[in-house]
């Protein structure tokens, strides 16, 4: 009995966090749009359309950003904003989807293997687009194919807002007039050295035998080999919601400043634990991390009893930094995460002051998402307002 055909589609939410943000503030749409930090030593988390004309690209660094379009507006992001209409993707898929993975914030795989004796997978693609956008506004392209390959690389062709099918035995003839790099893996460094070898296109891949770009290249000389006759056995896993949340700071400056150091630190745990009651959870993990100059990176975590509240949380946290932090050291990054989380609708012990402090934060959270997060803080979050990290 024969396999049955295989049919993959990636789908990709084109330019996601401006996206969002464009839904949130009309007057941002046509314009040049820069989502990420804000000081030099910030970076390009993504960019609008007319950004990208600059030259603007992810990753670049905020500086050289702003040199090639200088009229760029910059907006350093709403992280549970982004979450937020993730997760309505997220549930749109998972309605539809018989298996499918989200392999980050704004990208999913479906595997639509065997369903075609039911329905026409290509059709079925569409219309879940469709339902997508109309139910949340956001623009979204997708491939499908054969693999998970050639199924996100022709959803990359079919950007901004589109869609492809590269239909099945098409693998090798869609690939070959795409650029090298075009292929996953295929960094800055790799496509130099493939360009000195005659390799520009997926196509001029073919023209070596394995064995010829074995010898050049390593195992990743047959990778590629594979690659370009458009074969890949990647498999789609299923999906399991994320269990943490966290944030992190990377400062202008390093600082060794204590004061300033805690107050960042009691900053983000607020920060993050305003977002757990948004979603009615609790954690029973908490993690904080500290990265010196020389980009050594320590952690420390411990379990506690679930919890989504302020200060037992900020208290743990400024216990792992003591036990972390070596004195005098100058800190290039701090970030807390919490995980192991659940779902609960009340948090209460009988022999403590639960009720009154589940009425307390929620009370607290309604000022929060009314006003703003800054509207209500701890006395020591708001020390770094009147005094600068040294």
């Amino acid at each position: 009995m024969s396999s049955p055909q295989p049919y993959i589609a990636h789908l990709d939410l084109d330019s996601f966090f401006v996206s969002v943000e464009i839904i949130n503030n009309s007057s941002l749409k046509g314009k040049p749009v820069i989502v990420g930090g804000h000081n030099e030593r910030g970076v390009v988390a993504t960019c609008s359309y007319e950004a990208r004309k600059y030259g603007v690209h992810s990753a670049m660094s905020m500086k050289k950003a702003l040199q090639l379009c200088p009229t760029a507006i910059v907006i350093s992001g709403t992280r549970s904003e982004y979450a937020k209409f993730s997760r309505k993707v997220t549930n749109i898929i998972a309605a539809k989807a018989p298996l499918f993975e989200k392999a980050s914030i704004d990208e999913f795989y479906v595997d639509l293997t065997g369903m075609d004796k039911y329905f026409d997978p290509f059709q079925w693609t569409i219309n879940l687009r469709n339902e997508i956008i109309q139910q949340t506004q956001l623009p979204i392209s997708f491939g499908l194919a054969s693999n998970k390959m050639v199924a996100k690389i022709a959803t990359d062709e079919a950007k901004p807002n589109g869609y492809l099918w590269v239909y099945p035995g098409m693998e090798k003839d869609f690939l070959a007039p795409l650029a090298v790099n075009k292929i996953p893996g295929v960094g800055k460094q790799t496509f130099l050295l493939l360009q000195s070898m005659g390799i520009t296109f997926i196509g001029d891949i073919l023209k070596f035998t394995s064995q010829e770009l074995e010898q050049q290249l390593g195992n990743f000389g047959l990778e590629l080999y594979q690659k370009a006759q458009g074969i890949h056995l990647g498999k789609v896993y299923p999906y399991h919601e994320v269990k943490s949340v966290s944030t992190e700071n990377t400062f202008e400056e390093n600082t060794s400043n204590i004061n300033f150091l805690l107050s960042e630190l009691v900053r983000m745990t607020e920060k993050i634990a305003h977002e757990l009651r948004k979603e009615n959870k609790l954690c029973k993990c908490v993690a904080v991390k500290i990265r010196y100059p020389n980009f050594e990176t320590t952690s420390r975590q411990i379990t506690i009893n679930d919890t989504s509240r302020d200060d037992e949380l900020i208290a743990v946290a400024k216990n792992l930094f003591h036990q972390l932090y070596r004195k005098n050291m100058p800190v290039r990054l701090l970030g807390v995460r919490l995980s192991e989380l659940t779902y609960s609708a009340i948090q209460a012990n009988l022999f403590d002051d639960g009720t009154k402090k589940a009425n307390l934060y929620k009370a607290i959270d309604a000022v929060k998402n009314q006003y703003g997060k800054k509207s209500l803080q701890t006395a020591r979050s708001v020390y770094q307002k009147n005094n600068k990290a040294s």
